[in-house]
């Protein structure tokens, strides 16, 4: 309706309500929702080429559909998980969520699991002063400070050179203490499961909780900083005071997700072949993988942001009470291969997060540390770099590191180079796999001895002819699985 003075008419002219959803996408969009947390459902669909069937395939479908009829304005869409204003394009999220922030229309934003489950995130905090990227004597620190701890991380390697997943995870959490507080954090592992509690789910009082339990925590070591930590520089010498308590908490929390998840995404894309680094081990390009692993994986796949005031922006009008959904995975890649700002995809602010920038960085400085000592082998699950899986839970991510190969080794005769699997060096890429072959053929005999031993093959000869033929299997297996385990061991030396 327009007003006397005319102000209403010229603000619906620039802004107007989002548009509500059809019933049948609204059905397509939860689907498109529910599917994430079936990482199989795509196995039929790719099996037999029908990409158009995949999760990935049918959500870009879906939102073409959305946008088409909008203009790509937001829509707002009801799912199980809640009703949710649904920006169609990137451009039109940042935009969006950049005004709301300006306006102070923004309560706190939480993480949406898969199950569809609200989770709290690390609160954002921004260092004190115009802190940004560190100088390059103190990313040479950095790099040093990163390299102390993966020789403990290599160290730990299966005999096969497989990575173990409780302990790359235990030692990026430790290295990630070290880096952000010092040699003295390292072995705090109650201070990295206080910080990782607050993706737990409660209401005020328990987060009050958790944050006075991390600040009294990181007391001892903000009091007295390490030289050279990241403590250190957000922190002036001791003069701590509670917004660089924050700070430093939140810097952890980033930190601690990148290297054990995002460099481990990285890893997987190496070894898979993906990733500018892929063409060499401690390649200088090798940290786009990392920017490839944070565009693709980002740690931050769902955000709500909860309206707790009107506001218009990038011509939209929203109320109060209304929540605007943040998915990346609508959007698909970047045109041209650009990358996204890493902050994005490990912080919620939506101006921007120069300590996930610090994080990204010591991502890319432990996956610099690690290609340059050795050649990351993708054993699961498996993918090449033309059909990147668009969800990569790092629960899943097995990799091995072999041996790298030397200067030469493209150069010796019969391709040395890329004789090996997924680019790994020959001998030693073949004795990885053979190891995890060898598991695998194991698992058969397990299972078929198990289904052999059920009591319902009894009371009928065919039942104990059946028996016989899987006890005869599983015999195969197991005699198979010895074999390949041998000649693995010849091939890793």
């Amino acid at each position: 309706m327009t007003e006397p003075d005319g102000t209403t008419a010229t603000a619906t002219a620039t802004a107007s309500r989002p548009e509500a959803a059809w019933p049948l996408e609204n059905i397509l969009f939860s689907a498109a929702l529910v599917a994430r947390r079936l990482p199989w459902a795509d196995l039929p669909a790719r099996t037999l080429g029908l990409e158009a069937l995949t999760r990935e395939g049918l959500t870009r479908r879906l939102t073409t559909h959305l946008r088409g009829g909008r203009e790509g304005r937001p829509v707002r869409l009801r799912t199980p998980f809640g009703t949710f204003v649904v920006p169609l394009t990137r451009a039109g999220a940042e935009g969006l969520l950049a005004g709301a922030d300006g306006a102070g229309a923004l309560g706190p934003a939480s993480g949406l699991a898969a199950d569809g489950r609200r989770y709290t995130l690390s609160p954002h905090a921004a260092p004190a002063g115009a802190w940004d990227v560190p100088a390059r004597d103190e990313l040479d620190g950095l790099t040093a400070r990163v390299s102390e701890q993966l020789v403990q991380v290599l160290a730990a390697r299966r005999e096969d050179g497989t990575l173990d997943p409780a302990r790359w995870h235990d030692g990026m959490l430790r290295l990630s203490r070290h880096v952000v507080l010092g040699a003295g954090a390292a072995e705090d592992t109650l201070l990295s499961e206080l910080v990782s509690s607050a993706g737990a789910t409660g209401g005020r009082r328990h987060e009050a909780s958790r944050a006075a339990a991390v600040r009294r925590r990181l007391e001892p070591y903000l009091a007295d900083p390490e030289p050279g930590s990241l403590a250190d520089r957000l922190t002036a010498r001791g003069q701590a005071d509670p917004e660089s308590h924050l700070a430093v908490a939140h810097a952890l929390a980033l930190v601690s997700t990148a290297t054990s998840a995002s460099a481990l995404h990285a890893l997987a894309l190496l070894g898979a072949g993906a990733g500018a680094g892929a063409a060499g081990a401690g390649s200088e390009e090798d940290p786009d993988a990392v920017a490839a692993a944070l565009d693709r994986y980002p740690p931050l796949s769902a955000v709500v942001y909860p309206v707790r005031a009107p506001f218009e922006a990038d011509g939209a009008a929203l109320r109060a009470g209304e929540e605007v959904l943040y998915l990346p995975a609508l959007w698909g890649a970047r045109a041209g291969g650009a990358r996204t700002d890493a902050s994005r995809s490990l912080c919620a602010n939506p101006a921007g997060c120069a300590l996930a920038r610090f994080a990204a960085l010591v991502c890319g400085a432990v996956v610099r540390g690690i290609t340059a000592e050795a050649r990351p082998v993708l054993l699961a699950p498996r993918f090449t770099a033309d059909r990147l899986p668009d969800v990569l839970d790092p629960r899943t991510v097995a990799v091995a590191l072999t041996a790298a190969p030397g200067p030469g080794a493209a150069q010796a005769g019969h391709g040395a180079s890329s004789a090996g699997p997924a680019g790994a060096a020959p001998l030693s890429g073949y004795g990885v796999l053979g190891h995890a072959g060898a598991d695998r053929l194991e698992g058969h005999a397990e299972s078929l001895a198990a289904c052999a031993a059920d009591t319902g093959w009894n009371g009928s000869e065919a039942g104990e002819r059946f028996r016989m033929v899987l006890l005869s299997h599983a015999d195969r297996c197991a005699r198979a699985a010895a074999d390949v385990r041998s000649a693995a061991r010849r091939l890793s030396g």
